[in-house]
């Protein structure tokens, strides 16, 4: 076998792995966009752990295919780039929504998020909910806030029943 074909399988391999390794893989259109936004976008995506790839649709297909997300194939059309997010399924949808907002050439396609294909609508849907650190915090605070309430209530009976005496 040559070189060459060893080193796409190699390739198709990886992606394969970080495809069911991945929480969510979010696929992007990159076109457009200057050498200077994408070294920002890279970055940001760093900074949250979030692994951003470019890789030739064919190798994207096959590795799909090994993975068993052959859905995602069909939005492999034109250039893409792939942001793998392996913590949190939502960081890289969101920051590449944030990242869309001020850069129209930045669009979103597709992604696979937990082993199950979003279309486009979908990944958009994903951006908008809130990271999981403010998912908790918000659980935490509605379930202090009845524990709160209940405090304040026999701490103003008390106060109220130490001025009757």
């Amino acid at each position: 076998m040559s070189k060459a074909i060893e080193r796409k399988k190699a390739v198709v391999e990886e992606i394969a792995q970080k495809l069911n390794d991945s929480a969510s893989a979010i696929l992007f259109d990159y076109r457009g966009l200057t050498v200077e936004e994408v070294t920002e976008l890279r970055t940001k995506f760093r900074e949250a752990g979030i692994d951003y790839k470019v890789y030739k649709n064919t190798l994207v297909k096959r590795a799909a295919d090994v993975a068993g997300m052959g859905e995602i194939k069909e939005a492999l059309t034109g250039p893409n780039a792939i942001a793998f997010g392996y913590e949190d399924p939502v960081t890289a949808a969101k920051i590449g929504s944030e990242f869309a907002k001020d850069h129209k050439a930045l669009e979103l396609k597709a992604g696979i998020v937990e082993g199950e294909y979003f279309n486009e609508e979908k990944v958009k849907e994903l951006a908008l909910i809130p990271s999981k650190e403010v998912l908790i915090g918000k659980f935490l605070g509605s379930i202090n806030s009845p524990v709160a309430n209940f405090a304040y209530l026999i701490q103003a009976i008390a106060d109220k029943q130490e001025e009757a005496s």
